[in-house]
């Protein structure tokens, strides 16, 4: 279990450094994934601040929207419906 727990530790430090670096929505979309064995450790185990880790999935996630809203901007694709206004 404890090598589960570090694997996925060093692998959501990891990918959520890549994604800062890249501004990549995808990679930050994995560390939050790769973040929540981690962070459900702490948010149902700790009865102290360390608890407050258990938000930091909530964070990535609203990293890789805010990575998708400018990815999405930096195309030119505006409005919900693009696909049908590309036309």
């Amino acid at each position: 279990m404890l090598v589960l727990w570090s694997v996925s530790f060093v692998i959501a430090v990891f990918i959520s450094v890549l994604a800062v670096v890249k501004l990549s929505w995808i990679y930050m979309l994995i560390s939050t994934i790769a973040s929540i064995p981690v962070a459900s450790y702490y948010f149902l185990g700790a009865n102290n601040a360390w608890k407050y880790i258990g938000l930091i999935p909530i964070f990535l996630l609203i990293l890789a929207v805010v990575f998708w809203f400018l990815e999405k901007r930096k195309r030119g694709i505006n409005g919900f419906f693009w696909f049908i206004t590309k036309r």
